[in-house]
């Protein structure tokens, strides 16, 4: 009998049979999966101000998380972060960047970074949770 359980951490085991079976997959449906977890980091000093995390797959990469302590805010730390991530990218296989944020996060930052808005979700209860979908070719 199959069961289910809730795990708060995975373990290295669990890690490495996802990614397989991923890849098993894709390679079965001639598709190259090409996952990948990057970050960067910005620091002033010694001390981390902020970092962008993300991830590629197949031929795309996608912006996880971009924080910027608040006393480093408005020092154009994000710009330069997302422009490491394109130049790290451009020239490569990947044909676009693709980001999601919420309503009152960052999306008037991501338009000024030059990424289209693809389309919002709006959230009817609280429209601070709408949710915007980004991208960027190359």
């Amino acid at each position: 009998m199959i069961s289910i359980e809730y795990k708060d951490k995975l373990t290295d085991e669990i890690y490495e049979m996802l990614d397989e079976e991923f890849n098993k997959y894709a390679k079965k449906n001639c598709v190259e999966c090409n996952y990948k977890d990057f970050n960067f980091v910005a620091k002033d000093g010694e001390k981390i101000v902020g970092l962008i995390t993300w991830h590629s797959y197949y031929d795309e990469i996608h912006v996880g998380d971009l924080i910027i302590l608040e006393e480093y805010r408005n020092q154009q730390i994000g710009s330069h972060l997302i422009k490491s991530v394109e130049e790290y990218f451009k020239g490569k296989e990947f044909k676009n960047i693709n980001l999601t944020t919420y309503e009152f996060q960052a999306p008037e930052f991501y338009e000024k970074c030059g990424y289209e808005l693809e389309f919002v979700r709006e959230n009817k209860a609280n429209p601070k949770l709408n949710k915007y979908f980004f991208i960027k070719h190359f």
